[in-house]
């Protein structure tokens, strides 16, 4: 699943090429994929509207136009596309969007997890999401008051987007054998100094992966607005790097399972106790 990295990727190239221009209406192919409109509600509503700039909200691309807020969600295997519209359709671009010129931009996802909002209000869908880890507000402080008295496990609460908003399971277990943490400490139990590691932790694995923009494992996984793979998954120090070892302590790496995610963690550095 794109995580913050890679959304991040994704916001960066459109709001390159898209601010000024105009929407001239929408296809729609998997009408679920739209959770609160219609398929001709958002082709009606988006034509003639411009596009004023294209930001990020967690794992959200937000795109701001005249008079409303057009949300994308990647979730599994979304990508986006901008294409001539006498190219050739990928069979899996089930939402289309026509701009000024000819172009269009076009979300394929063949799982069909993947989400469009038009609203008028952001925090209809983005106002449950916890803080931006790569925002200045982001402060040990923040972080620190944030965890107190929080008494889950840390894997899970680091993948709670209302605890912290964007990441995912790969920068989850960057972050925590960054941190020397074992995905199953609960948060209650960490030190001070813990609590400043896993910040820097979280903060450092995401800049990076922004740097090399994302993570792709596959043909068929991620890949940005162009075509290309990312470049973090050559750096990852544990994430699908089961058996192999560990870049600190040459222990080799586990896998096991938490908060139902194939979790992996080096059995030295990080222990659970």
């Amino acid at each position: 699943m794109p995580e913050l990295p890679e959304v991040e990727t994704y916001v960066r190239d459109l709001d390159r090429v898209l601010p000024g221009r105009t929407l001239h209406g929408a296809r729609v192919g998997w009408p679920n994929q739209l959770p609160r409109n219609a398929a001709d509600e958002l082709d009606t509503r988006v034509r003639g509207q411009s596009i004023r700039s294209v930001t990020r909200r967690g794992k959200y691309i937000v795109i701001d136009l005249d008079t409303d807020w057009l949300l994308i969600h990647l979730k599994m295997s979304g990508r986006l596309q901008i294409a001539e519209k006498d190219e050739e359709p990928n069979p899996y671009a089930h939402v289309v969007f026509a701009l000024d010129g000819g172009a269009e931009l076009r979300f394929h996802d063949p799982r069909k997890f993947g989400r469009v909002y038009l609203v008028d209000a952001l925090d209809e869908v983005v106002g449950h999401l916890g803080p931006e880890p790569l925002d200045a507000s982001f402060s040990l402080r923040l972080f620190a008051e944030r965890i107190a008295g929080r008494r889950g496990r840390l894997k899970p609460l680091l993948l709670n987007q209302t605890f912290v908003a964007g990441l995912g399971n790969i920068y989850v277990d960057e972050a925590l054998w960054q941190a020397e943490l074992h995905p199953l400490r609960t948060a209650d139990g960490l030190s001070e100094d813990e609590i400043a590691q896993l910040h820097a932790a979280i903060v450092a694995v995401l800049t990076k992966a922004v740097r090399l923009r994302g993570t792709s494992f596959s043909q068929a996984g991620y890949r940005d607005l162009t075509g290309n793979t990312g470049e973090m998954q050559g750096t990852l120090n544990v994430f699908r790097r089961t058996g192999e070892p560990c870049p600190r302590c040459s222990a080799p790496i586990e896998r096991s399972v938490v908060a139902m995610r194939g979790t992996h963690t080096c059995p030295r550095c990080q222990r659970p106790s």
